[in-house]
């Protein structure tokens, strides 16, 4: 399941429904992303970040996150996943980001899970705005993310 949403979500009540009554899963791993209250890499004496404005482009994420679901599916053995990203202006300490995968046996739901949050911070078509007391700042892509995507794309 994939949702893009602005609303807050409960990860409890989420995690509650996800793989329901499926006797075939083992294990079920998960990642959350929250928002920081110093988001970037703000040089020294600069302002800290505030909030962040997520943007996407709707009809174009839900197509991308359906790709890298199906990208999980066809490495791992899963029964479930489940992907909601949030967009919008986020506080410090609010949600961003659910991720989860259910698969009969832990290591795949591991991987699979590593995997999703991986690719969808490289590869989901995001856009990320940091406010600061001296002004906003587009969020650029990270070196240190498309390393920890680069793995898996070594794998196939």
């Amino acid at each position: 399941m994939i949702r893009v949403q602005a609303e807050d979500f409960d990860p409890g009540a989420e995690l509650a429904g996800f793989a329901a009554g499926n006797h075939k899963v083992g294990g079920i791993c998960m990642f959350l992303g929250l928002v920081r209250d110093f988001l970037g890499a703000v040089p020294d004496g600069a302002p800290p970040v505030t909030a962040m404005t997520l943007e996407h482009y709707p009809g174009m994420t839900e197509k991308q996150l359906a790709a890298i679901e199906a990208q999980a599916r066809a490495r791992w053995p899963l029964e479930e996943v489940l992907i909601i990203h949030r967009f919008g202006r986020l506080e410090a300490g609010d949600r961003i980001v659910l991720v989860a995968a259910a698969s009969a046996h832990r290591e795949a739901a591991f991987e699979a899970c590593h995997f999703l949050i991986d690719w969808l911070k490289t590869k989901a078509p995001f856009w990320k705005l940091e406010h600061a007391e001296g002004g906003d700042l587009w969020v650029e892509a990270k070196e240190s993310d498309d390393l920890a995507a680069e793995r898996w794309a070594k794998k196939t």
